[in-house]
């Protein structure tokens, strides 16, 4: 009973018992092991190092399922959530709009559907969740909503002008692969435009808030390895978490001309030249 290996680990951490409440949440892990209710994430980070590189797509899909009927209203007024206007402003700076296909890379509930709009001829969405897809085809603004995990998108044939990820890729922490089939997907010089939580470190790091947050170098260091360029990173606020900022990054880069290779890892997904 995974919920209630989950639910025992949560009341041994709060009694102190954080040796016992590793190994509840590893048992619920080993119960049910696409861990819906996140208890991988809950035991590392009791550990120095954690060893998850991202969430669990079933974790994310519950979450955001049972969060659907209240996201905008949870953001926009209880978290100030800048995604619109950080992603608009980005916009402003980018070349070559308006475009022919622009994909919202983890759309949600359609929040920067508005933003978009006007930039391009055709607008797809793509989401883990059927529940914020629903809320996001009650917009009227996508010509395309798809249901998928964006860890798991295989290279096809559409070709998009503009990708973009708002507040989307601090779900999966490790961001070679969904880079790499950005880089595969962009028409020769498209841009990708996405936002993360702004890392101490150099690397990727996983926060209290079991949500991921990147380093400046390691997102700079990716990009360039996949083949984009030039590549615009600012620094900016996301929103508010208990009455502080969260500061990020809005990345700004422009994909390179280059063949897209056949799907087989992360690494195999980056531009030939690279």
């Amino acid at each position: 009973w995974g919920a209630g290996w989950f639910r025992l680990g949560e009341y041994l951490e709060r009694a102190g018992d954080l040796p016992g409440a590793a190994q509840a949440w590893g048992r619920a892990v080993e119960v049910q092991p696409d861990d819906p209710f996140g208890a991988g994430l809950r035991r590392d980070l009791l550990r120095d190092q954690p060893l998850s590189d991202t969430m669990p797509p079933a974790f994310v899909e519950r979450l955001f399922d049972q969060y659907a009927p209240r996201f905008e209203a949870s953001l926009l007024e209880g978290l100030d959530y800048q995604g619109p206007q950080i992603i608009a402003e980005a916009l402003e700076r980018t070349t070559g709009l308006p475009v022919a296909h622009a994909l919202d890379l983890g759309c949600g509930t359609g929040l920067i559907g508005p933003v978009l709009r006007p930039h391009c001829g055709h607008l797809t969405g793509i989401d883990l969740s059927q529940a914020m897809l629903a809320e996001a085809q009650a917009k009227g603004l996508y010509d395309r909503l798809d249901k998928g995990d964006i860890q798991e998108l295989p290279i096809g044939d559409a070709q998009y002008g503009l990708i973009v990820a708002s507040d989307v890729f601090n779900y999966l922490g490790a961001l070679e692969r969904i880079i790499g089939w950005c880089a595969a997907s962009l028409s020769p010089g498209g841009t990708l435009i996405f936002t993360v939580e702004q890392a101490e470190g150099r690397d990727v790091t996983l926060r209290e808030t079991r949500r991921f947050a990147h380093g400046r170098a390691y997102v700079s260091d990716l990009l360039k390895v996949a083949g984009f360029g030039p590549v615009t990173i600012v620094d900016v606020v996301l929103r508010q978490d208990r009455g502080a900022d969260v500061t990020g990054f809005c990345v700004i880069a422009e994909a390179a001309k280059a063949a897209r290779r056949h799907q087989d890892d992360g690494e195999a997904q980056l531009p030939a030249d690279a």
